[in-house]
Order: structure tokens, then C-alpha cells, then sequence
């Protein structure tokens, strides 16, 4: 331009106007294109490049999971009362039988005393009961043995009946033969007639034995009856006992499981009631070593998954189980690897999907109820695969390109065609070949034709 400004200074020449038209703007173009491959030649842009890999390559099937207890226990109130303390660091890992809270057990313990002094009573009774049925078992005895008396008087009786009768019998013709004095008939008729009322008296002796008998008997079946019923007072009561005990017990709230325990929902001083559906939980232990992974898989991977028999496999069998990896929140990998667990019933027919739960060592409780994550296992090989950086594909209106450095290291801007990805490398399905170099640092300056300064990738595997 300077050139240009010194000619057109110099003395005034008269030239036609459109011939100086003509002149300056050849003059302008010629140093235009004289001054641009200068700049492009001397600053050539740097970019870091990585060549295009070609080989056998694991493919990851992704799913969205969710961590789980393997265990979750709920811990509720047994019985209705006020929260005394609790005993336990919310968070904290406790153990299986660890008091976690204290309910007032003032009138547990009264029930208690209450049911035992019933146990108590009715133990006195049954005493009582087992003395009446001694006394009735002695009145037994006695009545039996005055019935033996008796009936052996009423034997005596019948015996001496027999003599008089004899008697009678004998005088009775010697009297009409006057062998013998009126007198002496008359007086074993009379001995005969005192010998049947003896035997009539001893008969009336029998029977009121036999009476007192049954009356001692029936005595002891009504003190027998009396024990059956204090019996079974007495169980009542010490069942009475047992539940009393057993709500005294329930005062104390532990821990059922080894586990983690949540954050408390109820606090010291609140009234707890087991049959209200508005009083909460008080808090929940999960076992989270080992801890579940829930995510959903679509019907057809499932299927494909049970037909190689994946899910069911397990260690030492014929069939190899795949190994599940975690990916965390921030984005990194978690270290244990992961297995199947099991596959839910049922297919959601809204969704076509089903439910899998993953297991996952989780050795210093890292893993906590109710992270995020995204499992993903090595479902398949892909032979001779094409693979570039993540970080070289740019994508651009739902199509994805990348800048290829030609052997005049020009750029290309390529449109390519991806499948799946594995770690941090994508799967090139068309529009790439072995070796050829792609941009991966420095993409965004690029346009097609531009003259680049390659350089190895410095963070290429």
C-alpha cells in the first residue's frame, strides 16, 4: 500500500478515468494476494492428532441404576408410648442386637407386676383347690370305710335272721306238740322279729355310707373341677405375663440386621404409636455390604441376556456371569465389579422393560441407599473395529464429523457414521480408514484447506 501511495504522489500525469480505475484496483488485488500466503505460511496452526486404530474391541450395554440396601430394615414401635432416648449416631454403622432407642417402661413394668401378682393369686387358690380335694379324698376314704362297716353289720344282721328263723322254724311244730312252752316259741318269734329289724336298720346303715360316699366323691369332682378352672386362671395370668414382659422388651428397640442406620424420625419426648398410620417410622437400617444396583434392561436385551443364560449364571458353572461396573456421579469408576442378582417378575407392559438388580461389594460402606449411577457391562465384541478419541468427534445438527490432517497436513472436515462407545473411545462404523490422523486438540479454529502443525495426541492410549 505504501507503493501505492508513493506512485500516486508523484507529479499529477493526466491519465483517463477509467484507466486509473483499471490501475489501482489491479494494484490492490496484486498486493492482497501477495500479503495472505505470507501470513498463512509463516503461523500455521498446531493441533494434536491421533491416528485411527483399528482392532478388537469390547461393546458396553449402559443402564441408569440405582443403589439399594440388600437388607432394608423399617424400624417401628411395638407399643404406644413416650421416646425416653435414643442410643444410636444417626448415619453410623451399627450391629445386630444394638439398642437404637429407649420407650418409657414405667407402665410396662406395672403391667407387668400386675399380671405376676394375678399369677400370684391364683397360685394360692390352686392350693387351696388341691387342699379341698385332699379333705374330700379323706371324707372318700372315711364314707368307704363306714360303708364297709356297715355293710358288714347289715352280714351280722342277715346272718342272725338266719338263726332266729331257724329257730322259729324248729319251735313252731314242737309248740302244737306242746314239746315245748309257748314261751319258748313266743320268744324265738320275737328274737326273729328283732333279728329282721336289725337287718332292715344295717340295710338303712349301707345305704347312708353309700350316700356319704357319693357325697365325698362328688365333693372331690367339684375340687377337681375348682384346679382345672384356677389352671387355667393361672395360664391366663401367666400368659398375661409373658405379653407383659414381652411389651416391657419392646421398650428397648434394636437393630434386627448389621447395617447403617438412617436418620431418626421421631425425637426424645414424642408419643410413638404402632396403629396410627400418621406416626413414622422411626428410622431404617440397611445392609450395604454387599449393596444392590437397581436398573431396567428392555425385553429384548433381557431375552437375549436369559437365552446365553447370563443372569442365572453363577460362579463355577459352565457359563462365565457378566462382571458389572458402576460409574458414580462424578464420573468415576467404581472399583469392585458387580454381578447379576436377579430379574423382577414381571415385565412392565407400560414400559417394555424390566427390573435387574445388581450386587456390588461395598467393603467401607462407600456406597450408600439412594445413589445414582450407570452400570454397564461387556455384552458384546466388535472384530476390527475403527476407533478415534470422543474428544475428535464434534456433533453438528444430529451428525457427527471429524477434522482429518492429510499428508500436506490440510485439514478435511469429514462426516462420519458412530456406533457404541468404549472407556473414551468411539466406534467408527463408515467414513474413516485405519491410520488416518483426526484432530482431537484444536478443533475449534479449523476450517477445510487450513495448513496445520500436527502433533501426537499426549494423552492418547
Amino acid at each position: 500500500m505504501s507503493t501505492l501511495r508513493r506512485i500516486l504522489s508523484r507529479p499529477k500525469i493526466v491519465i483517463p478515468t477509467a484507466i486509473a480505475v483499471v490501475v489501482i484496483v489491479a494494484l490492490v488485488a496484486m498486493f492482497s494476494r501477495s500479503s495472505k500466503p505470507v501470513q498463512a505460511a509463516s503461523h500455521p496452526l498446531e493441533v494434536e492428532i491421533a491416528r485411527v486404530k483399528q482392532e478388537d474391541v469390547p461393546v458396553y450395554s449402559e443402564w441408569i441404576g440405582t443403589t439399594e440396601g440388600l437388607v432394608n430394615a423399617t424400624i417401628k414401635a411395638q407399643v404406644t408410648g413416650y421416646l425416653l432416648k435414643q442410643d444410636y449416631k444417626e448415619g453410623s454403622f451399627v450391629k445386630k442386637g444394638q439398642l437404637l432407642f429407649e420407650i418409657d417402661p414405667r407402665p410396662f413394668q406395672a403391667a407387668l407386676d400386675q399380671a405376676n401378682g394375678q399369677v400370684s393369686q391364683f397360685e394360692g387358690q390352686l392350693e387351696q383347690a388341691n387342699s379341698q380335694v385332699a379333705q374330700s379324698e379323706a371324707q372318700v376314704a372315711q364314707a368307704n370305710s363306714q360303708l364297709l362297716q356297715s355293710q358288714a353289720q347289715l352280714a351280722q344282721a342277715q346272718a342272725n335272721q338266719v338263726k332266729t328263723q331257724l329257730d322259729v322254724n324248729k319251735y313252731a311244730p314242737l309248740a302244737e306238740q306242746k314239746a315245748v312252752t309257748q314261751q319258748e316259741y313266743d320268744n324265738a318269734v320275737q328274737a326273729n322279729v328283732v333279728a329282721k329289724a336289725q337287718i332292715e336298720a344295717a340295710k338303712a346303715g349301707v345305704e347312708t355310707a353309700r350316700a356319704q360316699l357319693r357325697a365325698a366323691n362328688a365333693q372331690i369332682g367339684t375340687a377337681k373341677a375348682a384346679i382345672k378352672t384356677v389352671q387355667g386362671q393361672i395360664e391366663n395370668a401367666r400368659a398375661a405375663v409373658r405379653t407383659a414382659q414381652l411389651n416391657l422388651g419392646f421398650t428397648q428397640i434394636v437393630s434386627p440386621i448389621d447395617g447403617v442406620a438412617g436418620i431418626a424420625q421421631a425425637q426424645v419426648g414424642d408419643l410413638v404409636q404402632p396403629n396410627n398410620p400418621n406416626s413414622p417410622a422411626l428410622t431404617t437400617v440397611s445392609t450395604v455390604d454387599p449393596i444392590k444396583v437397581y436398573f431396567t434392561i428392555s425385553e429384548q436385551q433381557y431375552l437375549a441376556f436369559t437365552k446365553l443364560n447370563i443372569i442365572e449364571a453363577r460362579k463355577g458353572g459352565s457359563v462365565v456371569q457378566i462382571e458389572l461396573e458402576l460409574l458414580l456421579a462424578d464420573g468415576t469408576k467404581y472399583p469392585e465389579k458387580g454381578s447379576f442378582y436377579y430379574a423382577d417378575r414381571q415385565v412392565d407392559q407400560k414400559t417394555g422393560a424390566i427390573r435387574i438388580a445388581g450386587i456390588f461389594p461395598n467393603p467401607g460402606n462407600i456406597l450408600r441407599p439412594g445413589q445414582y449411577g450407570r452400570v454397564r457391562a461387556v455384552t458384546a465384541t466388535k472384530n476390527n473395529a475403527l476407533l478415534v478419541p470422543q474428544r475428535a468427534v464434534t456433533q453438528l445438527q444430529g451428525g457427527y464429523q471429524v477434522a482429518v490432517v492429510g499428508s500436506d497436513n490440510k485439514i478435511e472436515i469429514r462426516s462420519i457414521k458412530i456406533g457404541d462407545h468404549t472407556d473414551s473411545m468411539w466406534i467408527v462404523e463408515d467414513g474413516l480408514k485405519p491410520g488416518e490422523a483426526v484432530v482431537v486438540e484444536g478443533t475449534q479454529r479449523l476450517r477445510p484447506g487450513v495448513v496445520v502443525n500436527p502433533k501426537p495426541y499426549a494423552k492418547q492410549n
